[in-house]
């Protein structure tokens, strides 16, 4: 007698639901101390190969990690350094710049006005209200930004010890892994620790490379045409390329406003064209052959994660966001019950169109 109970589809759907909230719940409330830990891991993973390195050439391993984590910080301290010339200079000319964009759009009133047959009075009136509407929304953008940046300071300094005990006690955590798991499925848990590592270093290492080539492309082609703060816009503009779609279109924003405050018109137009151009090469050659991951997340999937992200985590979410879906991407790939939602995240459309007029085909 089959005295089998299947679970109803509402059932499952119903736990589905209540287990998500559940750990959106605890990744929300928890995230002061999950964003350090997961930084340093992802961190942890790309640094491991230097550290390795110098444990074969006889180096002991405390050491190794130690002299690792000090050049890194090294390099992140020189960068800063560079960067922080720019700013300065840029908050100096500040007050000249908003007075210049002042009348530059007292101007751009005037013309309207004239252009258009409209009172100056009504549009500087609707200019008032929009800007005190946006005033509005920026407090509290701006609150929510300086605590995100207060988390920031707090993650980066944990971040070097965090990453120092993972490198450390990286045997011990990856045995416990293996031991969670029974005897029959340690041959997939090894896959799908290799593909991890694999695809953080790759898609971290990438990433760091194509950022260095649009910074070098942004900036020279700032300084041809021109612009002032040319290494800091171009250092920014790559650095936020890292969000997918919306980082490029801040920075463009953000570019043309100061080209259009401190040139003319057509230097911002000049802006605009050198922007796109960058950014069809970043997106045509750069992201396929330099960033090159093994798992590819389709851009539907990338924009609503980077939202999710960004709700649950804030810029730090934005950040972590592609390389932990393309983690879990691939442990959905692994299990069976999860493969399905793998294939939803990939970037599998080609395939996709193949399968469908196949199936056409066999109708017909």
């Amino acid at each position: 007698m089959n005295t089998s109970f299947k679970i109803p589809f509402y059932a499952k759907a119903s736990l589905l639901f209540i287990g998500i909230s559940a750990l959106i719940g605890l990744l929300f409330v928890a995230q002061d101390i999950i964003i350090p830990i997961v930084y340093s891991t992802v961190l942890a993973v790309v640094l491991s190969p230097v550290v390795n390195f110098f444990v074969r050439k006889k180096l002991n391993r405390t050491l190794a990690i130690t002299i690792t984590i000090l050049v890194l910080i090294l390099i992140t301290i020189s960068t800063i350094t560079l960067l922080s010339t720019q700013v300065s200079k840029f908050g100096d000319s500040f007050p000249a710049l908003m007075g210049k964009l002042d009348l530059l759009l007292q101007q751009t009133v005037t013309w309207t006005s004239n252009t258009f047959n409209v009172s100056t009075i009504k549009i500087n009136a609707w200019i008032d209200d929009t800007t005190n509407e946006i005033i509005g929304e920026s407090r509290t953008l701006i609150g929510q930004t300086l605590a995100s940046i207060g988390n920031l300071l707090v993650v980066i300094v944990l971040i070097p010890v965090y990453v120092f005990m993972i490198l450390y006690y990286q045997p011990q955590l990856i045995n416990f892994v293996h031991k969670i798991f029974s005897t029959n499925k340690q041959i997939a848990v090894s896959e799908v620790l290799t593909a991890t590592k694999g695809i953080i270093q790759s898609y971290l290492i990438g990433l760091l490379l194509e950022a260095l080539i649009v910074a070098i492309l942004n900036t020279i082609s700032l300084l041809i045409i021109g612009i002032e703060y040319a290494i800091l816009l171009g250092v920014l503009g790559a650095m936020l390329n890292v969000i997918p779609y919306l980082g490029g279109m801040i920075t463009l924003t953000l570019t043309m406003i100061v080209a259009l405050a401190t040139k003319t018109p057509f230097h911002a137009l000049m802006v605009f064209v050198t922007f796109i151009t960058v950014q069809i090469i970043d997106n045509n050659y750069l992201v396929p052959k330099v960033v090159a991951s093994k798992v590819q997340i389709n851009a539907l999937m990338s924009i609503i994660v980077v939202i999710i992200g960004e709700a649950l985590w804030g810029l730090n979410g934005m950040f972590l966001s592609i390389p932990v879906t393309a983690i879990l991407k691939v442990i959905f790939d692994h299990v069976d019950g999860l493969k399905p939602w793998g294939y939803l995240l990939g970037d599998n459309i080609s395939t996709s169109r193949k399968l469908i007029a196949s199936n056409q085909k066999r109708r017909l």
